[in-house]
């Protein structure tokens, strides 16, 4: 596996090793210890999730505010999407920016994205199934989500914004500014 910092730095690119030959592929999706090795803390994965969508369809931008914060660890088993995580720690040097990296079932490339982040996805391919890891558990009373179009967030999400498919709670989230941030100075692993 190739661990990669993106331009926010606590955004991590993984690339695994694809094993392939005429019969098919084998490629490990996950390894706690090199994963720790890597970031220098542990991240307890507890949950897995898997989503099919179509193309358009924009999940996000979502996240989880603490006791229930969530890392996530996503990759796409078939299909393709733009994945996009938001720095949402007021005090961080990169607050308020964005990674969005392509994601696809071809790649096998993985995007850990730690507590403290809006994450969301938008499908480029005909359909799509997401997986993903989480470190906490779903709590609806923590469940924060953002705008996905605010001008200040400034992503371009690729699709037409004619072809886009969203749900009810993700055409009404409020804009960054207005939303719930967490703060850089607390540690949220502990």
């Amino acid at each position: 596996m190739i661990f990669t910092r993106t331009s926010i730095p606590d955004v991590v690119l993984i690339d695994p090793k694809i094993h392939g030959d005429e019969r098919g592929y084998f490629v490990e999706t996950f390894r706690a210890d090199k994963l720790e090795a890597f970031l220098g803390f542990s991240v307890p994965f507890c949950q897995d999730n898997e989503s099919k969508s179509s193309y358009g369809v924009l999940r996000g931008l979502h996240y989880q505010l603490p006791p229930f914060a969530q890392s996530k660890l996503v990759r796409i088993i078939e299909g393709e999407v733009l994945d996009v995580a938001v720095d949402i720690r007021e005090g961080s040097p990169t607050f308020g920016q964005h990674v969005a990296v392509r994601l696809s079932g071809e790649n096998k490339r993985q995007m850990f994205i730690p507590r403290g982040f809006a994450h969301g996805f938008i499908v480029l391919s005909e359909t799509c199934t997401f997986a993903y890891k989480v470190d906490n558990y779903y709590s609806p009373q923590c469940d924060r989500g953002i705008a996905f179009d605010d001008p200040a967030l400034n992503i371009d999400w690729i699709a037409e914004s004619s072809k886009l498919q969203l749900s009810a709670k993700d055409t009404n989230q409020p804009l960054f500014i207005n939303a719930d941030h967490f703060d850089f100075s607390e540690n949220l692993y502990v």
